[in-house]
């Protein structure tokens, strides 16, 4: 597949397939079953062929089935370790790279939109890509002053392809849902079809890396490449080389995972506290881990296709119940999500059984350091995903407000992250220093204190 199939009947044939692939892997189980097979092993095989599928095909198509994919791929690591294993290079693959336009299509954009004679813009292009997304792909080239540059260029039909794909995805979310144990698939669905229009605005894009280089200008852990040019369609950035997330996961030092998982955490919660935007697409593909003198390695970062504008920050709600909560204040932690809209009036629970449900995952925040893993993050999705278990029963009563969608999909998709890097973190040194709400006034004004003196 060398071009972005733009025929939205091409592209609904190819999705429309899945179901029918995953009836006829069920069908399969089935008669496993009655073959004497246990439920158990059976349900795994059934997992690991229906994921093989369906990276192939979001691979191949790109858009928004790809983006799809790539949200999706951050959560490998909720799945038992002998079905994650076979595909995990597939998912990999995803993140990092799809099958590039010709070479022909990528002139016509780049004349259409920079002129005819936009050539003369660099003194280099390489016409092979570097690197494939969702909704374009990425050429190394040298700018006409002189400057190594990220050229990033628009599939065309690409905002068409995204919105008729991920509707196409919507239609059997439900089936999608065993893939990762716990995880509602349809409203993820949603969410991304809700920014397709954002995430097609390169103007946009440009606009939040900009804040993002600016704030972070110097800055010895973290590094956002300049915007160099932008137009319709394309976005010139500075390049950045450096080992992509996807091989620190896959081979990196424990030094180069625990360094990388250290930065990530820093950046998921210092980055709204500074620049008043989240970075929303935290895949592996979209960091970078650089050799620096002082520091030993900073955290690169691309792609602000995708961010969620908190001009305070992130709410002062998450830090105050996330410290309630590891105060063991069962109470006020009820009080405080009630008032927020996460439990609607007319459901009541229990404020222990709440406290029971929230101590578990936000374990990573009561410790110095916590060493993230795939086995606590299937415990945690086992735990929740079990219609059995009362965490199950209880989580179908909470109530996700809109305003924390985003939010909520970034800080599992980064601990997704953390797991499959197995990083040993100090997440408290982090929230303590960028989360607002999580320290007392009090401790805050202490602090502020100490540091003027």
């Amino acid at each position: 597949m060398s071009d972005l199939p733009r025929k939205a009947v091409t592209r609904t044939a190819k999705l429309a397939a899945l179901p029918l692939g995953f009836a006829g892997r069920a069908t399969w189980g089935l008669g496993k079953r009655i073959g004497g097979k246990s439920a158990e092993i059976v349900g795994r095989e059934l997992q690991q062929r229906t994921a093989e599928q369906l990276f192939k095909v979001l691979g191949e198509l790109k858009g928004g089935a790809m983006k799809f994919g790539q949200a999706l791929s951050v959560f490998e690591s909720a799945l038992p370790e002998e079905v994650a294993g076979p595909y995990r290079a597939a998912l990999t693959k995803l993140q990092e790279a799809a099958p590039p336009m010709p070479t022909r299509t990528v002139h016509s954009v780049l004349e259409e939109r920079l002129g005819k004679e936009w050539s003369e813009l660099f003194l280099e292009f390489e016409d092979k890509p570097s690197a494939a997304a969702s909704i374009g792909q990425v050429h190394h080239a040298v700018w006409h002053d002189g400057r190594e540059v990220a050229v990033k260029v628009q599939y065309p039909g690409a905002g068409e392809a995204l919105l008729s794909d991920l509707t196409q995805l919507s239609r059997f979310a439900r089936l999608l849902g065993p893939l990762i144990p716990g995880m509602d698939i349809k409203p993820l669905i949603a969410e991304l079809r809700d920014r397709v229009s954002e995430e097609l605005d390169y103007a946009l894009e440009a606009q939040a890396q900009e804040t993002h280089a600016a704030e972070f200008a110097g800055d010895p852990d973290v590094l956002v490449p300049a915007v160099v040019h932008q137009c319709d369609q394309i976005l010139v950035t500075e390049w950045i080389d450096g080992i992509p997330m996807s091989e620190v996961i896959a081979n990196g030092t424990q030094e180069q995972r625990d360094r990388a998982g250290q930065l990530l955490a820093r950046f998921l919660f210092s980055g709204p506290a500074r620049t008043g935007l989240l970075h929303a697409d935290p895949h592996p593909g979209n960091f970078r881990l650089l050799p620096d003198e002082k520091s030993g390695w900073r955290l690169g970062v691309l792609d602000f296709g995708t961010v969620d504008r908190l001009p305070g920050g992130l709410p002062a709600t998450i830090g105050a119940s996330l410290r309630m909560t590891l105060d063991g204040e069962a109470e006020a932690v009820y009080e405080l999500l009630c008032e927020e809209g996460f439990v609607k009036e007319s459901i009541e629970l229990e404020p222990d059984a709440v406290l029971d449900y929230l101590l578990p995952i936000i374990e990573p925040a009561q410790a110095d350091e916590f060493t993230f893993t795939r086995g606590w993050m299937r415990s945690q999705a086992a735990r929740v995903g079990d219609p059995r278990s009362p965490a199950h029963q209880l989580g179908k009563r909470l109530n996700l407000p809109p305003s924390y969608l985003l939010i909520h999909r970034v800080t599992l998709s980064t601990i997704g992250v953390l797991c499959q890097l197995g990083a040993t973190v100090r997440l408290r040194d982090e929230l303590e220093e960028w989360l607002p709400g999580f320290l007392p006034e009090e401790e805050l004004d202490e602090r502020e204190q100490a540091a003027e003196a």
